[in-house]
């Protein structure tokens, strides 16, 4: 894990509050992942949400962070993104076959690319995408929305990791 788990300092400017706590989130879902076995990381523990699974919740991860900052905000095609395959429910999270490792992995890249392109703009600054209304949003709404968004998964992540093995731990 590349990403640490160290909350932004108490006072800063608002981009790297914004940004330390975003990270962090992101590092409790990899630290989530980290000593699960293969089948564990597709064991469905909730019967009424079979593809809630750590592999499917991370690869849906890694596909929002692509929504949001690739496609909404700068305004790149949606194409290789299956949240926007309408044939398929859930298309993000049916990994089948795909190794915990390269999901992370992939999850990892998308965090950088996702932080490179924060970094190059205002917070002011609004989606260019469209095709679709959540281009209205700026920048610092959707860096909230995906603070929210990774939190909430951390922690289907820790009660799912919890309901497998035992293993939990908030920070």
């Amino acid at each position: 894990m590349s990403i640490p788990r160290i909350r932004p300092p108490f006072v800063a400017d608002e981009r790297t509050q914004l940004v330390g706590w975003l990270d962090t989130q992101r590092a409790i879902v990899q630290w989530k992942c980290e000593g699960l076995s293969e089948e564990n990381a597709y064991r469905p523990v909730l019967p009424t949400s079979p593809l809630m699974t750590v592999a499917g919740l991370v690869s849906h991860m890694r596909w929002t962070e692509h929504c949001w900052f690739e496609v909404i905000f700068l305004g790149r095609p949606a194409s290789g993104n299956p949240q926007f395959d309408e044939s398929v429910d859930d298309a993000d999270m049916r990994v089948k076959d795909v190794p915990l490792a390269q999901l992370l992995d992939e999850y990892e890249r998308q965090c950088q690319i996702s932080n490179e392109i924060v970094a190059a703009h205002s917070l002011d600054d609004v989606g260019k995408h469209p095709d679709y209304r959540s281009s209205a949003a700026s920048l610092r709404w959707m860096l909230i929305h995906m603070v929210e968004e990774t939190a909430r998964h951390a922690g289907h992540l820790d009660t799912i990791r919890e309901l497998i093995d035992g293993e939990k731990g908030y920070y």
